[in-house]
C-alpha cells in the first residue's frame, strides 16, 4: 500500500450503509447454515433442553414440522441426532443398526416431506446409542477400540444411507473410518451419498449441554482423550484432515467452532476442500445465556460470530442458532 492520508481515507467506503453493503468481503446467508435438531421418541413431543436455551427434542413428527421450517426460511441442510431411549442402549450400541431406530425414522420421514428441497445430514458415532456413553466400543480395560468400532460404523452408516439419509457425518474421530464408509457406500450402490467427516474434533469441554440433549452425558464413563484430539495441537488436525480426503471425504468438519478458527483458516489455505464448522452446544449456550444477563446484544453477538465463521473459510456452519440466523436474514 503506497496510498497516504488524506489521498487515502479508508473511512469514505464505511460511510453509508449502501457502501458498507458494497464494500463487504464476507457474505452470510441461510444455504451457509445446517441446522442440528435432535430426535426424540413419542407423537406430538417437544421436549426442552435445560442446558440449551431455546433447543428441544423432537418427536419425528415435529422433526418434519422444523425440516419444513428450515425449507421456508432457505436453510438447506439439518443435522439429525437421536435420543435414545435407556432401555433401548447397550454396550455394543446394537440399536445404531436398526433400521427403524429414530434416526431412520427421521430421515424417512424428513424426505417423504421435503425430498431434494432438504438435505439430512447424519451423525455416525456409537455414543447416542451405547450405556457407556462412549463413541465406540471397549475392551475389558475400558479403552475404545478402533478397528472393531469401525466394523460396526460402516454398518450404521450403510444403514442411514438406505434410509436416505444424504450426507454421512462420522464424528467418531476412529482410524480409518473415512475409507471403509465410503466403500461400504459405493459396494452398496450410494454413489451420491457425501461423507463430512469430523475431521479435526477436538476434546472440548464446550460439548456439555450437546451430551444432556442425546441423553449421554450422566452416562459417560471416563472421557474421549484418547480419541479425541488434544485441543493444543494443530499440525496433528492438518494430517487428520489429510488422511480423510485422501480417503474419501467430500467435505471436512472442525469442531468445535470460534476457539478453532485457526484451524479453520489453516485447513482452507493447506487444502482448498470445503470446510465447515460446528458452533457446538456450548458456544451457542453461553451466548443465550449471556445475552440473558445483559452481556450484549443476542442477535448482534451471534450474527458476529456465524460471521467470523464465514470470514475464516467456511463453506458452511452448523449451528443451533440457524432458524433466529436465517430470519435476521431474511429481514
Amino acid at each position: 500500500m503506497t496510498a497516504r492520508y488524506p489521498a487515502t481515507r479508508l473511512r469514505r467506503t464505511r460511510a453509508t450503509a449502501w457502501s458498507r453493503a458494497l464494500h463487504r468481503e464476507t457474505v452470510l446467508t441461510p444455504s451457509d447454515l445446517i441446522w442440528p435438531l435432535f430426535v426424540t421418541d413419542g407423537k406430538g413431543v417437544e421436549d426442552p433442553v435445560a442446558s440449551l436455551p431455546g433447543v428441544s427434542r423432537w418427536s419425528v413428527d415435529g422433526i418434519v414440522d422444523r425440516a419444513r421450517e428450515a425449507v421456508d426460511l432457505g436453510i438447506r441442510c439439518v443435522a439429525l441426532f437421536p435420543n435414545t431411549q435407556e432401555g433401548k442402549r447397550s454396550d455394543d450400541g446394537a440399536e445404531a443398526l436398526n433400521p427403524d431406530n429414530l434416526m431412520c425414522r427421521a430421515i424417512k420421514a424428513i424426505k417423504d416431506a421435503c425430498g431434494d428441497d432438504l438435505g439430512v445430514l447424519t451423525d455416525v458415532a456409537l455414543d447416542p446409542y451405547t450405556s457407556h456413553g462412549q463413541d465406540g466400543l471397549l475392551d475389558d480395560a475400558g479403552y475404545v477400540v478402533n478397528d472393531d468400532t469401525v466394523s460396526v460404523l460402516v454398518d450404521q452408516a450403510v444403514n442411514q444411507a438406505q434410509a436416505g439419509a444424504d450426507i454421512i457425518a462420522p464424528s467418531d474421530m476412529m482410524d480409518g473410518r473415512v475409507h471403509a464408509i465410503r466403500m461400504a457406500l459405493e459396494m452398496g450402490g450410494h454413489h451420491n451419498v457425501q461423507i463430512m467427516s469430523y475431521a479435526a474434533k477436538y476434546a472440548s469441554a464446550f460439548y456439555g449441554p450437546f451430551r444432556d440433549a442425546v441423553g449421554s452425558g450422566g452416562l459417560l464413563k471416563g472421557d474421549k482423550k484418547s480419541y479425541q484430539m488434544d485441543p493444543a495441537n494443530a499440525e496433528e488436525a492438518l494430517r487428520e484432515v489429510e488422511l480423510d480426503i485422501a480417503e474419501g471425504a467430500d467435505s471436512v468438519m472442525v469442531k468445535p467452532g470460534l476457539a478453532y478458527l485457526d484451524i479453520v483458516w489453516r485447513v482452507k489455505e493447506r487444502f482448498g476442500v470445503p470446510v465447515f464448522a460446528y458452533q457446538v452446544s456450548g458456544e451457542y449456550a453461553l451466548i443465550e445465556i449471556g445475552a440473558r444477563e445483559g452481556v450484549g446484544d443476542r442477535d448482534a453477538l451471534l450474527m458476529e460470530k456465524l460471521l467470523a465463521f464465514k470470514r475464516a473459510g467456511c463453506s458452511g456452519i452448523l449451528t443451533y442458532h440457524a432458524p433466529v440466523a436465517a430470519r435476521l436474514l431474511g429481514a
